[in-house]
């Protein structure tokens, strides 16, 4: 299986989940804010995106200096919502084809 499909299979709950949050939920803002917020705290850059449910933008932004990293989805209104995060970021270069 491709990791990309993989990465596609693995955040599909999540990204179901986040867009079923009300838009008020405390994890979203406007998508401009998260990304400052995310490069100023823990310097945090997109490191690749796909669409999901709902027509949402799935991003996931890492750091290589720090080994954190963040997914979000950003709906077509423009609010944008913390799905997960954690440590121990990797780039993973698997030939095409290869399991991971």
């Amino acid at each position: 299986m491709h990791i990309t499909r993989q990465i596609a299979i693995f955040l599909a709950p999540f990204v179901c989940l986040a867009a079923c949050l009300p838009a008020h939920a405390a994890s979203c803002a406007d998508r401009q804010t998260v990304i400052e917020r995310l490069a100023d705290r823990f310097g945090e850059r997109v490191q690749s995106m796909g669409l999901g449910a709902n027509n949402g933008i799935v991003e996931v932004f890492a750091s290589d200096e720090t080994g954190t990293w963040t997914i979000t989805i950003t709906m077509p209104d423009g609010m944008t919502c913390l799905v997960a995060s954690g440590q121990a970021f990797e780039t993973i270069n698997a030939p095409s084809g290869t399991p991971a």
